[in-house]
């Protein structure tokens, strides 16, 4: 009987939902899940040990095991070591310990797995200077750098939507006054549309009617996510700027006009100009890239070198 085929487990934590991937370490899916959290139970850990104990009877023993979840990731890649809300049950859980692993479970924060799984096998293949944006409730972000993830001193680096676009705007959750996530997040639609829209959905299919009122809205919106673009493009100067999240499923009513505004706002030496794609790995890229980032820590599996 042939050995089992070696590959690496990718476990992607939210709210809602717990998203898995088997992944060879030449990027073959060879599986993927979702089960649900359950995050208001105190003892939801766990399902993540019985998830990969039932990945691991099919498939044999996993080569390595990566995990992404929200908030600071620890340096060390033990731990998320700061988590507030209602997974706050993450911080301060070492994962290795915790599954009773020899080998390091590396632990990344859920954007920047995400974005290491598309630059791995998704929109940005290949690419080496990379930002993503996701789009939804709020708006998340990560960089990479040269090959290398942004993360900063505490983990902090990468939170694009806390960018501060109006120094005289609200304060958002993080205290950034006027940022790019109350510009363009969902959480604030209601406010920012006088009452009129519950969800960004909804404006948008108003602004896809005609409704001129939801276009001044809408338009606003995008030109807002326009500035922000350019500004990071002069800071971290990436190839490709990944659009994700919810409200990328506008499509053309996003792309279009936000495409419009960058002729506008984006300073191009010679000619050059950012790449602005929407995400190709959809809601199972953060557990991709994690698989990605445990391959990436077990260099004995890495031959040839996967790159960054």
């Amino acid at each position: 009987m042939p050995d089992p085929q070696p590959y690496a487990i990718g476990i992607d934590i939210g709210v809602t939902n717990v998203k898995s991937v088997c992944v060879t370490p030449g990027g073959q899916i060879l599986g993927r899940d979702s089960i649900v959290t359950d995050a208001d139970n105190p003892e939801w850990p766990h399902k993540i040990n019985r998830l990969i104990d039932s990945i691991e009877q099919e498939r044999g023993s996993a080569n390595a095991i990566g995990i992404a979840a929200p908030g600071l990731a620890a340096p060390d890649g033990s731990q998320i070591s700061w988590m507030q809300g209602r997974l706050d049950a993450v911080q301060g859980l070492n994962w290795t310990e915790f599954l009773g692993r020899q080998k390091l479970v590396p632990v990344l924060n859920d954007a920047q797995a995400a974005l290491l799984g598309e630059v791995w096998l998704g929109a940005a293949k290949g690419a080496t200077n990379v930002a993503l944006l996701t789009l939804g409730t709020g708006v998340g972000g990560a960089l990479m750098v040269d090959g290398h993830l942004l993360k900063g001193h505490i983990g902090r680096a990468g939170h694009l939507g806390h960018i501060s676009l109006n120094p005289d705007g609200a304060r958002d959750i993080v205290k950034t006054p006027g940022s790019l996530e109350n510009a363009m997040g969902n959480c604030t639609i209601s406010q920012r549309s006088g009452g009129r829209f519950a969800s960004t959905h909804e404006l948008i299919a108003a602004y896809e009617s005609g409704d001129a009122e939801a276009a001044k809205i809408w338009l606003r919106s995008v030109h807002l996510l326009a500035a922000g673009i350019a500004s990071l493009s002069n800071v971290a100067d990436p190839q490709v700027v990944i659009i994700g999240g919810g409200i990328a499923g506008a499509e053309k009513s996003l792309f279009d006009p936000l495409r419009a505004k960058l002729e506008e706002f984006e300073w191009r030496p010679h000619g050059q100009r950012v790449q602005i794609v929407p995400a190709a790995l959809g809601e199972y890229a953060g557990a991709i890239g994690a698989a990605r980032n445990a391959l990436l820590r077990s260099k004995e599996l890495l031959s040839p070198p996967l790159g960054n």
